[in-house]
């Protein structure tokens, strides 16, 4: 057996070349690069990968990662600042940022397939945990086993820390952060409507009893908006009303059976259809010209808004308004809020999985999860750390944030009752099939939740080309 260097390469090298413009080397070009060079390099004799990472970056066994993470205007510069510190921590291991394709879902299954994907990379949602059934994701539980206690393990969320297992026990990912949905609101328009705000012992019959008040309350003032709340017709959205319902979208004990025709998932999605369709009192995406939710918050279109803690900021620094925050009132059967699964990963094709260990271990930190909260206000994976995040919050929004219950969004986490996108394992043309029912149900008002039996049916057929 043999191990291989990979040659030196400056971090400057791909710096440059992004900035630059028509003759900007791609993601795809980068990691391409680094595969090929790492296939050209002189063999070493069999070492571990530890081994291998020899005495440090002036030495000529310096190991070279490749991490990928989001596209966004702030993430780079926040992760080339943190990976300065591991560099400094870990001078044998040399980590080059790539940002997110346009499309991750699709773009880095091809990276899979080529075998050129990033050493470390981020994930979510349905996508996720496909790649990982197909075998491209490392099995993190040796790795978990021999490095973490089981109190860092109790410091994440349980239904978020089990989302990154495949029922066959393959663990795929540790969390990145813990996005949670809550219901945010207008304090002025609820004041000028005389209307109590929204609390820990809400319901859904308060939360209809709140929309029909503020609805009403058109009478009372003239700049009111024409209606009291919204949601994203999307799944995991209605998949957390369905469970307030005591519902399910997939058997629990069963991946491949629909469990959306039951009558706990109809009563549910029948609720969020007459808000829309019989008393008016929700929005649909055409009542606002198909703004994000959150912006039709922001623009006053609305009163209130089923949106998540990953929207915190851009509603405190745009709302020309007393913004409010509680969590979703609890549903029929039980509370729930949405976890997202958005998680660290490891390349089951890496050539340095203890290199990349280390820095997935860095990823988790505190300190990473700190600097995520610091730069964008992301509500940290550790409970442990939530209270420096709200701490954080009032510092930066001191006005905004002074009476604001920013702990709601956290609530599902410290009191379990957090839940994550339940997934079929073709999720592709699970979601094409109720997406394109829901819009008849919810956007255009022209079918009735009835046919979300059919739909079941359909979803439940579908699950045999993965079978």
């Amino acid at each position: 057996m043999s191990s291989i260097r990979r040659l030196r390469i400056s971090p400057n090298v791909f710096r440059n070349t992004r900035s630059s413009a028509a003759g900007a080397m791609s993601r795809r070009e980068f990691l391409q690069l680094t595969g090929s060079l790492a296939a050209g390099a002189v063999l070493a004799s069999c070492a571990s990968p530890t081994a291998l990472r020899g005495p440090g970056p002036h030495g000529s066994q310096t190991v070279q990662l490749v991490y990928s993470d989001w596209q966004t205007d702030w993430f780079a510069g926040m992760a080339q600042e943190m990976l300065e510190q591991f560099h400094s921590a870990n001078p044998s291991i040399q980590v080059f940022f790539t940002p997110d394709p346009d499309n991750l879902g699709d773009e880095m299954m091809a990276d899979f397939q080529q075998g050129t994907a990033p050493d470390v990379l981020n994930g979510c949602c349905d996508f996720f945990p496909v790649w990982a059934q197909k075998g491209y994701l490392l099995d993190l539980r040796p790795y978990v086993q021999a490095d973490l206690d089981k109190g860092i393990i109790d410091d994440w969320s349980k239904a978020q820390y089990e989302a990154f297992f495949t029922r066959d026990g393959t663990q795929f990912a540790l969390p990145k952060y813990h996005g949670a949905l809550a219901l945010y609101y207008n304090k002025d328009i609820f004041d000028r409507a005389g209307v109590d705000y929204p609390d820990d012992s809400w319901n859904h019959g308060d939360y209809l009893q709140a929309m029909q008040q503020l609805t009403a309350g058109q009478s009372k003032f003239g700049d009111a908006p024409n209606w009291a709340s919204m949601f994203d017709i999307s799944w995991e959205r209605i998949q957390v009303h369905v469970n307030g319902w005591g519902g399910n979208f997939v058997d629990p004990s069963d991946p491949m059976h629909s469990l959306m025709g039951n009558q706990e998932a109809l009563d549910a999605m029948q609720w969020l259809r007459d808000r829309i369709w019989v008393d008016g009192t929700m929005a649909s995406p055409l009542d606002v010209q198909n703004l994000e939710t959150r912006h039709a918050f922001i623009q006053q279109r609305i009163a209130m808004v089923e949106d998540g803690s990953w929207a915190l900021k851009d509603i405190l620094e745009n709302a020309p308004f007393r913004v409010g925050v509680a969590a979703l009132p609890a549903g029929p059967k039980r509370r729930a809020t949405l976890a997202t699964t958005d998680g660290f990963a490891i390349f089951a094709g890496t050539q340095y999985p203890e290199a990349a260990w280390d820095l997935l271990k860095f990823l988790v930190s505190r300190d990473y999860g700190r600097a995520m909260s610091r730069a964008h206000l992301l509500q940290p994976a550790r409970a442990s750390l939530v209270d420096e995040w709200i701490a954080d919050i009032r510092q930066e929004y001191p006005e905004q944030a002074k009476d604001l219950d920013v702990g709601a969004f956290a609530q599902g986490h410290l009191q379990g009752y957090s839940v994550v996108a339940e997934v079929f394992p073709n999720m592709s043309d699970a979601r094409k099939l109720a997406q394109a029912a829901w819009e008849q149900i919810y956007i255009l008002g022209q079918a009735s939740v009835d046919i979300m039996t059919g739909v079941s049916t359909e979803i439940e057929a579908a699950q045999q080309s993965e079978a």
